[in-house]
């Protein structure tokens, strides 16, 4: 069974239900815990009574600076509605760390964005160096995957799609919410990820709900592809895609085909206003609730609930 792990100021913690149990280690790294396995096992028998959860702040499991990689179109369901027909090549881009931010910390919107989107998604905690030139097959995924955390990839659209700027657009600080458990697993949870629920509603709203049995190219796969060009070492997070349901759509193919005769600039004018009469993209003061979880409960990565809020002195 795996074994849900979160950090606070105070350092590490077992989470067991409702009550957590400190781990005794000097780990100051998500690598180091990794490496120090030892001790999450020795707090999760422990015994001890431990704290009632609900006393925690949670920050993310992934500690900074790390690798941050994502992967590009990568759920069937969220090809549709982007736009995508046929077969879809594997693409990845990277995000800064510096975006990663805690499972509770408000998302905040930079004054020049309009149109922040969300994008649930499944992140994997590397637990050993992923050199160039390796090959993942799916009996491997153990030896290289530490743990499971809850991400979302926060997106700044107007930025991305003028700009063709993903690194820009999904950087942004607090723009990569993670946590709050990292699920550390064992060799036997791996049969259990294609079992994995992706659920995230915006003010209760169900906006994504699927299962890992959507996603084209899977874990050991993407892990294959990455190492062709890119090194991962422990503690670095690998981002897995986002199903259908994000706020973002392709215009109908009608509208696109005429939309490419157009100027770049009339365009994205064009694209926009009707993008500014969507009403499911992220506004100042809602709420962004994310869960991933199998049915049985085996593995779950518990509940990330970000508010979203506009950076100081933004425009009204």
């Amino acid at each position: 069974m795996s074994t849900n792990v979160l950090r606070t100021a105070d350092g590490w913690w077992v989470v067991l239900g409702d009550r957590a149990v400190p781990v005794g280690t000097k780990a100051a790294t998500t690598a180091e815990l990794i490496a120090d396995r030892a001790a999450v096992r020795a707090a999760a028998l422990s015994g001890e009574a431990g704290t009632p959860v609900a006393d925690l702040v949670a920050l993310s499991p992934v500690t900074t600076p790390c690798r941050v990689v994502a992967q590009m179109v990568n759920y069937r369901s969220h090809a549709r509605e982007s736009g995508f027909t046929g077969d879809i090549p594997p693409a990845f881009f990277r995000k800064a760390s510096g975006s990663v931010s805690g499972p509770g910390e408000a998302v905040v919107r930079p004054p020049h964005v309009r149109f922040l989107d969300y994008e649930v998604e499944l992140g994997l905690v590397m637990g050993a160096p992923l050199p160039v030139g390796t090959v993942v097959e799916e009996r491997d995924l153990p030896s290289y995957v530490a743990g499971l955390v809850i991400t979302n990839d926060i997106s700044a659209r107007d930025v991305q799609l003028t700009r063709t700027q993903f690194y820009e657009s999904k950087s942004y600080p607090t723009f990569t919410p993670t946590g709050p458990h990292l699920a550390l697993l064992e060799p036997e949870d791996f049969a259990h990820l294609p079992d994995l629920r992706l659920r995230l509603s915006v003010n209760g709203d169900p906006r994504q709900d699927r299962t890992l049995a959507d996603m084209i190219v899977r874990p050991a796969r993407a892990l294959t592809l990455l190492a062709r060009f890119q090194t991962l070492d422990p503690g670095d997070l690998l981002l897995t895609g986002t199903p259908g349901g994000t706020a973002l759509k392709a215009p109908p193919k009608p509208v696109e085909k005429i939309g490419a005769l157009l100027p770049p600039a009339v365009k994205w004018r064009a694209f926009f206003r009707t993008q500014a009469r969507n009403p499911r993209y992220l506004h100042e003061g809602d709420l962004v609730t994310a869960t991933i979880a199998t049915p049985d409960g085996r593995i779950d990565l518990g509940e990330q609930r970000t508010p979203v809020a506009d950076a100081p002195g933004d425009p009204k």
